[in-house]
């Protein structure tokens, strides 16, 4: 296939700014900024910030008047950002919400089909940005089979295939495995030295894209631009106003303390004794599991995209039942019930296994954020004041009590993270599982959440947090568990034959 040049966007900012509806705050306000063409640009700065809010300001999805309001004027081409359909691609936080067919293929070419791209130019630019991505499945693999990493691939793909003239990504390798993260940074570099494209990226991690871009942007907590200019002199120069803000400047070292590993013979809460897994039932992803989680001791499972690792936590959680084996909660746990959480009932759940999943919307049932974590303490029957006192606590710990009035659904995707983590403890279960409890975190929020969570083990609480955050690990890896790769032929929701084993290492 032969190389397509685009013409590079053009970005200026003229005294623009965003306010969510319902929101005093403006999410960014009086930035001014001009992105030459071709220019490749990191944007950084701490959670709520309005990096998203900006990326998404550019593609021009922010909706009418019911989603908010605009100040002074952002353009693309010096066109208004609005009316760019077919110049920017983005893909956003969030690859679910991306997938719009049912098979890989179809997925990669919607974009295209709805500019109107010729139809013979269509598949060509499918398999091309599918082989950049390096999400080697079938054309006709079942998009609803794929693990979230390999869905944030696809995504990546069909924003790819469109070739725009401006890329947009918002923390695409936050889901992803350390393997998938180069994979996806050297695709789009291969990509960005294939077509010209100007490109902005949204992303904690500043050490995944600084030798890619040309330029750093910063945002400030108020949502203003504090810094600007070329990467190694604005992490230099900025180096201590980063760090306050949430920035993740590689090199700097995390005050947090390593775990300590579990000692043999320490009594288990929960454990797997030949254990198959799945989504469907009938779709066997693997089996033949045994493991087990230290009492009051932090394990955290790893493992690459697509090995099984959500799936393993839901049907430890007692949320998606064994396909064979079988899941035992200790007799302490399971306090009267029986041993096997999947026949527990929600609120017998509620105090005993608190899960948090990886997407963090799929949780949301409340209008605001103060809603939200009330639910498990109204569902518990607490009284007014102790619930009131709980929610309050875990509002303030967790750097969400600004936002205590704010929609769920308008929150950054760290907010939205945090708010699934303070749901869930407001409860004081007994096991908590986390499911990628970091993803969208600043550097401030990730340390503010590790002492929560470490916090809660000394106390007692069993911790499985399911993760590819090294650091992480590091910290709070007290036991280790680590699924290999899922048997040839096997997606998220089950294998062709469920003929694999585990491939558990403790």
């Amino acid at each position: 296939m032969t190389a397509l040049r685009v013409a590079p966007a053009t970005v200026a900012a003229h005294d623009w700014g965003w306010r969510h509806a319902g929101r005093l705050r403006w999410a960014i306000a009086g930035l001014d900024l001009r992105i030459e063409p071709g220019e490749r640009v990191l944007v950084v700065g701490p959670s709520g910030s309005g990096k998203s809010t900006f990326l998404h300001a550019l593609a021009g999805v922010h909706g009418g008047d019911e989603e908010g309001e605009s100040a002074g004027r952002l353009l693309i081409d010096e066109h208004d950002s609005r009316d760019a359909r077919g110049r920017v691609g983005l893909l956003l936080q969030d690859p679910d919400s991306q997938v719009v067919l049912a098979r890989v293929g179809d997925d990669v070419a919607f974009a295209c089909e709805n500019l109107g791209v010729p139809r013979d130019e269509i598949w060509p630019r499918v398999r091309r940005a599918l082989d950049a991505v390096g999400l080697d499945v079938p054309l006709d693999h079942p998009t609803g089979r794929l693990s979230g990493g390999q869905k944030q691939r696809l995504a990546l793909a069909g924003t790819l295939a469109m070739q725009p003239g401006l890329l947009l990504l918002d923390e695409p390798t936050a889901n992803l495995d350390p393997a998938g993260v180069a994979e996806v940074r050297d695709a789009v570099r291969r990509v960005l030295d294939e077509t010209g494209s100007t490109f902005v990226v949204v992303e904690h991690r500043v050490d995944v894209w600084v030798d890619l871009v040309g330029r750093v942007l910063v945002f400030g907590r108020d949502g203003r631009l504090i810094a600007d200019g070329e990467p190694a002199a604005v992490l230099e120069r900025h180096r201590d106003e980063l760090l306050a803000a949430g920035v993740w400047v590689p090199g700097v070292p995390l005050p947090v303390p390593a775990a300590t590993p579990v000692a043999p013979g320490t009594a288990v809460e929960l454990a797997a004794h030949g254990l198959a897994i799945g989504r469907t039932r009938g779709r066997v992803l693997r089996r033949g599991i045994d493991a087990g989680l230290p009492s009051g001791r932090s394990t955290v499972l790893t493992g690459p995209n697509g090995a099984g690792k959500s799936t393993l936590a839901l049907t430890l959680g007692g949320l998606l039942p064994a396909l064979d084996g079988r899941v035992e909660a200790s007799e302490s746990l399971a306090a009267g019930l029986g041993r096997d959480p999947i026949a527990w009932r929600s609120k017998q759940l509620l105090t005993r296994i608190g899960t948090v999943f990886q997407e963090p919307e799929h949780q949301f049932v409340a209008r605001t954020v103060r809603e939200e974590t009330a639910v498990a303490a109204g569902a518990l029957g607490l009284e007014h004041a102790e619930a009131r006192r709980r929610v309050d606590e875990v509002l303030d710990r967790l750097h969400l009590d600004r936002l205590a009035d704010a929609n769920p659904f308008t929150l950054s995707g760290g907010e939205q993270r945090r708010l699934t983590v303070a749901s869930v403890l407001v409860a004081r279960p007994r096991v908590v599982i986390l499911d990628e409890p970091t993803f969208g975190q600043d550097r401030l929020t990730w340390i503010e959440l590790v002492t929560i969570l470490r916090e809660l083990v000394a106390e007692g609480v069993t911790l499985l947090s399911v993760t590819h955050d090294r650091a992480y690990v590091e910290a709070l890896g007290d036991h280790l568990l680590t699924l290999a790769a899922a048997p040839a032929g096997a997606g998220r929701d089950g294998g062709a034959d469920g003929s694999g084993t585990a491939g558990v290492a403790a």
